[in-house]
């Protein structure tokens, strides 16, 4: 049983835990696998979460030829044993940039 800890946007307090993120597997709500955390990106000024930089990320959800991408930390909806993200990946292909800028394609069929 995977437990889950629901999470605010904005929460400071989660800064002391860091540590906590790397390793994690992240998945979307529908359960696509997304990729590993590597590291959490943290705004120093504001002391807040800004992204989690991913690795060995799924390349059918995110079109990177980068090493590994940011995912914004807004779409974070859990923590706990996993990462729950939203799924953003699911009607659009989303391109993310090594500086955690997302563009998104519209997919296309194949008949």
């Amino acid at each position: 049983m995977v437990k889950l800890i629901y999470i605010q946007l904005g929460i400071s307090n989660m800064i002391g835990e860091v540590t906590t993120f790397f390793g994690m597997r992240v998945f979307t709500e529908e359960g696509k696998y997304v990729g590993k955390v590597e590291d959490v990106i943290i705004d120093s000024e504001s002391r807040s979460i800004k992204g989690l930089a991913i690795i060995d990320f799924n390349k059918a959800l995110i079109d990177s030829k980068a090493r590994g991408v940011i995912i914004p930390f807004r779409i974070v909806k859990a923590v706990g044993d996993i990462v729950i993200v939203k799924d953003v990946f699911s009607r659009k292909k989303v391109e993310i940039g090594e500086t955690g800028e997302t563009t998104e394609k519209e997919e296309t069929e194949k008949s």
